[in-house]
């Protein structure tokens, strides 16, 4: 698999979301590599507070990007490389999609279930029309446990830095 590259990622979520005019950025150190993320604390207030606040206490930290889905998106923030979910430290977001922000192709979204108000640390980032991150996307997968679509080679989120409040 190809490092990711750095990349500055104005953040939506479809759920809850961050992004657009960025007033927080966010370096995430992987194991392929590094991703810049720019947070819209503006129009996505307490989603940006509960990202800010997993990397704060470290939670981020030794999780995987569990999910790779060619020409859709990579998910991470919740899982050990073992596979093991962590229990969220928080509780589920209110949905802030109301406010505009939409899921376009280099942006960052808030997993959820069915359920509109289910979001906690779980995060994905959109690959569609994007080459680079679509090549990376297409990284070996395969099921482990009830888990699929899972990178054979762990992606590992061994940082979570915030650059700028």
């Amino acid at each position: 698999m190809k490092p990711f590259r750095t990349l500055i990622l104005a953040a939506a979520l479809g759920c809850a979301a961050f992004a657009a005019q960025a007033e927080t950025r966010v370096l995430l150190e992987t194991s392929q590599g590094n991703i810049e993320l720019a947070l819209n604390e503006e129009q996505a207030p307490k989603t940006v507070e509960n990202f800010l606040a997993y990397a704060r206490s470290g939670f981020y930290n030794g999780t995987i990007f569990h999910r790779v889905i060619p020409g859709f998106m990579i998910q991470g923030g919740g899982l050990t490389a073992q596979m093991a979910e962590k229990a969220p430290i928080r509780p589920a977001l209110v949905n802030e999609a109301a406010n505009g922000l939409k899921n376009n192709r280099y942006t960052i979204a808030m997993a959820r279930t069915a359920q509109p108000h289910s979001a906690t640390s779980q995060f994905f980032i959109n690959v569609k029309n994007n080459e680079f991150l679509n090549h990376t996307a297409a990284t070996p997968t395969g099921s482990n446990g009830m888990y699929q679509d899972v990178p054979r080679t762990p992606v590992v989120i061994r940082q979570v830095r915030i650059l700028s409040q």
